[in-house]
C-alpha cells in the first residue's frame, strides 16, 4: 500500500512537505517554511509523524518554502537521511545560514528550538548530493517488501539545482513535478520530460493555476516592454525598485537587464544587489557548465553591480538613479525590499515593479496590485500610505503556466493527479480542466493532514 499525507503546502504556496509511506518506508517530499508566517505556524505539521515511519528526505530545491524546516525536522527525526542534487546542497547551505540569522533576531514561539550554525554546517555535511537523472535505491527499516523503490531526479527548469522526482516501486511510478517550469528563462532552460511517460501518480504544482496566460505574453515580449517602462523612469530622473526572491529571480532579472543594456534598450545605469543573492550568484557561476543553461559563458559576477547593503540613506537613490534588486520577492515585513518600499511609495518619479509570483496576504501583493494615487496597507496595524511612485507588473514566471501544468498531464500519461502547492482558485481551475481534457483521470485535490491512498 503506498500513502500520500501532506504535512504543509498542499492547497497554498508555503512549507511545503509531503509524506509518502511505500510498504513501510517513510520518504518525506521536502520540508519547507512558510515566509509569511512566525514560529510553530510556519512549519509543517510535523506532529504527524511521530507514529510513523521516516527514514528517507528528498529535496526538490533550495528555495525556503520547500528546505526551510529541514533543521527542525533533524532536531526531531535525526536519523532520517537527506538527499538533493549538488547544486541544491550548495545553495541550502546558504539558504539555511541566513535563515538562521534571521530566526535568531526574531520574536518567535519559545517552543521552538532555534538551530544553530554548527548544527547546519552537520546537516548539510550530512545530504547525500545525486547527479541529474542517475537512479538510486532506498530501502526503509522497515520496509516490508522483496522490491526495493528507486528513485531519480530530473531538471525541473525552475532555478539552478531544481528537480522533479521520479520514484518507481513494483512497476510503478510516482512523479512529483515539484517546482516545475517547462519554458526558458534568461538563464535556466525549461525541463524536459519527453521520457517521463506512463506515471501512476503524478504530484502536481498549481502556483499559475489561476493566472490567465494571455496577460503573460512571452519572456522576450515582457523584455521589451521591460525596458521601455525601465527608460521612461531613468530618463525621468528616477529610480527603480524590483523586489526579488535571492535565489533565482534575481540571478535571472540581472542577466535581463545585463542583455538589454548590452544590447542597447535600456539606459546604462547603477545596477545594485546585495546580501546573500550575491553568494547564490557564485554558485550559479560555479556551476555554469555542470548543469544545462541557456547561457552557459554568462558569468553573473562579470556584471557591474554596487552594493545595495552600504546605502543607509536612501536619498541617495534620488541623486544617484538605478535600479534595485532586493530580496524578499514578496516584500515581507522588515526586509530590505520592504523597507525601501516604504521609502519608494512616497517618490513621484520612482517605480516598484513585480517580476514574480506573491502571496495574496503579504504586502508586496498589496503594493503590486495597487495604481498611483490610491492607498495600501503595507501592515493590517499600520495607517494607509498613498501610493505616489509607478507600480508595474512584469511576468517572468519560474513556474509553470496553466496550459503547461496540463501538458505535463498530457506528456506523463498520469493515471491519478494529485494537486498540490496552489491556492484554492489555481487548484480548482487546474482540476476542472483536467477533468474536461481527461476523462480517464482519478483526481485529487490535496488538503494539509489528510491522507490519501494511492
Amino acid at each position: 500500500m503506498i500513502k500520500f499525507i501532506p504535512l504543509g503546502g498542499a492547497d497554498e504556496v508555503g512549507a511545503s512537505c509531503f509524506y509518502i509511506n511505500i510498504e513501510g518506508t517513510g520518504i518525506l517530499l521536502d520540508c519547507g517554511m512558510h515566509p509569511r508566517k512566525k514560529g510553530k505556524d510556519a512549519l509543517p505539521n510535523f506532529e504527524l509523524l511521530k507514529n510513523l515511519p521516516l527514514d528517507f528526505v528528498l529535496i526538490s530545491h533550495a528555495h525556503q518554502d520547500h528546505i526551510g524546516s529541514l533543521p527542525f525536522l533533524i532536531q526531531q527525526f535525526p536519523h532520517a537521511i537527506i538527499y538533493s542534487t549538488i547544486q541544491t546542497k550548495e545553495l541550502a547551505s546558504i539558504i539555511l545560514h541566513d535563515a538562521a540569522n534571521i530566526l535568531a533576531k526574531e520574536s518567535i514561539d519559545n517552543d521552538l528550538k532555534i538551530y544553530t550554525h554548527e548544527e547546519i554546517d552537520f546537516l548539510i555535511q550530512s545530504i547525500f548530493e545525486i547527479e541529474y537523472d542517475k537512479q538510486f535505491k532506498l530501502v526503509g527499516l522497515r520496509h516490508n517488501s522483496s522490491e526495493p523503490i528507486f528513485v531519480k531526479f530530473i531538471d525541473a527548469g525552475h532555478i539552478l539545482g531544481s528537480s522533479s522526482i521520479m520514484i518507481e516501486f513494483n512497476a510503478h511510478k510516482i512523479f512529483y513535478t515539484g517546482d516545475i517550469n517547462l519554458s526558458d528563462q534568461e538563464i535556466m532552460l525549461g525541463a524536459n520530460l519527453e521520457n517521463i511517460e506512463n506515471v501512476d501518480v503524478l504530484i502536481l504544482e498549481t502556483t499559475y493555476g489561476s493566472t490567465d496566460s494571455s496577460i503573460l505574453g512571452t519572456w522576450e515580449s515582457e523584455s521589451e516592454r521591460f525596458a521601455q517602462e525601465i527608460n521612461k523612469i531613468l530618463i525621468d530622473g528616477g529610480s527603480i525598485l524590483i523586489p526579488v526572491f535571492a535565489l533565482g529571480k534575481t540571478q535571472e532579472i540581472l542577466a535581463l537587464i545585463y542583455r538589454l543594456t548590452n544590447s542597447k534598450k535600456i539606459i546604462e545605469t547603477n545596477i545594485y544587489t546585495g546580501g546573500i543573492s550575491r553568494e547564490i550568484s557564485k554558485v550559479y557561476d560555479n556551476n555554469r557548465f555542470i548543469v544545462k543553461r541557456k547561457k552557459s559563458n554568462l558569468e553573473l559576477k562579470e556584471i557591474p553591480q554596487l552594493n545595495l547593503l552600504e546605502i543607509q540613506d536612501y536619498n541617495y537613490f534620488r541623486k544617484n538613479p538605478g535600479i534595485i534588486l532586493a530580496s524578499s520577492g514578496m516584500m515581507i515585513e522588515e526586509t530590505t525590499s520592504y523597507k525601501l518600499a516604504e521609502y519608494w511609495l512616497n517618490q513621484k518619479n520612482f517605480a516598484i515593479f513585480s517580476v514574480g509570483y506573491m502571496d495574496p496576504e503579504t504586502p508586496g501583493y498589496r503594493i503590486t496590485n495597487s495604481t498611483k494615487g490610491e492607498e495600501v496597507f503595507l501592515k493590517n496595524s499600520s495607517k494607509p500610505k498613498i501610493v505616489n511612485c509607478e507600480i508595474k507588473k512584469f511576468y517572468f514566471p519560474s513556474h509553470s503556466k496553466r496550459e503547461e501544468l496540463l501538458k505535463i498531464v498530457e506528456l506523463t500519461n498520469a493515471k491519478k493527479v494529485v494537486l498540490v502547492h496552489g491556492e484554492l482558485n489555481s487548484k480548482d481551475w487546474i482540476g476542472f480542466n483536467i477533468l474536461k481534457k481527461f476523462k480517464d483521470i482519478n483526481l485529487f485535490s490535496a488538503e494539509n493532514c489528510k491522507e490519501i491512498i494511492l
